[in-house]
């Protein structure tokens, strides 16, 4: 199985450098914004597109051959994407252009890299950090974008091509919790705390917010040194919340290593979406907003496949309703047994932590996912989970 890791470096362009990457940049943007115009809605086969609009895409707009290849790619792939999701491409703004090996070329002698623009190629040079020039090391990339990021600034995605390792088997399944006031909570006892960036969230939305009024209200010095703290602190919550994210998913894919398990985890796709229609205050709907739940996933997917660790997702439903001892589940008046941190099973009696009892049933779900035994092991005693639940249904009354 083939993984594809993106290195994000900064480049350093003259300022002659710059204004032809500019131009490449709208050249590519309008070429595709053309294509996509011109050729049939339906048609989203690259090789079909290229057909049909190779010549008037060279002649129109400069661009080389392979540069105008990848015109034809970009806009067959987000055909399919927005067909996918059920939306028109609407349209391709001028901010990245996809290059191949014969476009683009890494110097690690110089540690530059070589860029065909519109007049020809360009060496630039990268202002690359250990961790990039570690991976890049005795590399030779074949595919790259250049890109105009938000703060001006131009950078190359380099990616690189590896051969990940075959997936473990195994019987073994590591339960994962997700949650705000826990992080991740793991079936085998690994917690990671959620305290602490919520801190940090409250910390930056009170001086975001402070600095906002002065920059807004204060006086003209007052403004204009605010809005460069803002500036400054832009992004500093979000560097610090993915670099939790990979500390955290690295380390349940060791254990998953270290126990020759698989991972298990809940599928909260669309979670922010139903929790924003519940009546809540405006701190509380900013902290569920700001839970950066979706990226720890994807940190747990990529870091599982480079490991060669197998990742499944299991319906999040009454995981925390249901018991990890006896697999009942005791609703009162659309409510659990849980209250708080605190979880206690009204059939067997079994108590303890809400999330350690959630990440145990994720387990149990997860096995029973991949290691199918000719019948559910998730089945409990009819008899018995009525009477449970018409007790539970009297305790209410009374």
């Amino acid at each position: 199985m083939e993984q594809v890791l993106t290195l994000v470096c900064k480049l350093q362009p003259t300022p002659e450098q710059c204004s032809k990457i500019d131009s490449l940049l709208k050249a590519f943007a309008d070429a595709c914004n053309w294509a996509n115009q011109t050729v049939k809605v339906g048609i989203t086969s690259k090789t079909t597109i290229q057909n049909l609009v190779y010549q008037e895409l060279r002649q129109q707009f400069g661009l080389s051959a392979n540069q105008t290849v990848r015109v034809c790619a970009r806009v067959g792939a987000n055909r399919k994407t927005e067909k996918i999701n059920g939306k028109p491409v609407k349209v391709f703004s001028p901010t990245s252009a996809d290059y191949d090996a014969r476009i683009f070329a890494f110097r690690e002698k110089d540690w530059k890299v070589s860029l065909t623009l519109l007049n020809g190629r360009e060496h630039i040079k990268l202002n690359a950090g250990n961790y990039q020039k570690g991976k890049l090391k005795g590399r030779v990339p074949t595919s790259a974008q250049l890109c105009k990021h938000r703060d001006g600034q131009y950078y190359v995605h380099i990616q690189l091509k590896n051969e990940a390792p075959e997936p473990i088997h195994s019987t073994q399944v590591i339960g994962v919790d997700f949650g705000r006031r826990d992080i991740a909570v793991t079936s085998i006892g690994d917690k990671w705390d959620g305290k602490q960036i919520q801190g940090v969230r409250d910390k930056f939305a009170l001086v975001r917010a402070s600095l906002q009024q002065k920059a807004s209200k204060g006086t003209r010095s007052t403004r204009r040194r605010a809005r460069q703290i803002l500036q400054r602190l832009s992004g500093s919550e979000r560097r610090y919340q993915t670099w939790l994210n990979h500390n955290i998913s690295k380390l349940i894919v060791l254990s998953a290593i270290q126990n020759n398990a698989i991972i298990a985890i809940e599928d909260l796709t669309g979670i922010r979406e139903r929790t924003n229609k519940q009546p809540r205050n405006k701190n509380e709907r900013r902290r569920s907003n700001s839970w950066a739940f979706f990226q720890l996933r994807l940190f747990l997917s990529y870091k599982s496949v480079k490991y060669g660790v197998e990742l499944v997702a299991v319906n999040p439903a009454y995981t925390s309703q249901t018991c990890n001892n006896c697999l009942h589940i005791h609703p009162i008046k659309g409510k659990s047994y849980r209250s708080g941190k605190s979880f206690k099973c009204g059939h067997c009696g079994n108590h303890g932590d809400a999330d350690e009892n959630g990440s145990k049933v994720i387990s149990i779900v997860g096995a029973a996912f991949v290691n199918p035994l000719g019948g559910s092991v998730l089945s409990c005693n009819l008899a018995d989970h009525i009477r449970a639940t018409e007790s539970s249904r009297l305790l209410a009354v009374e």
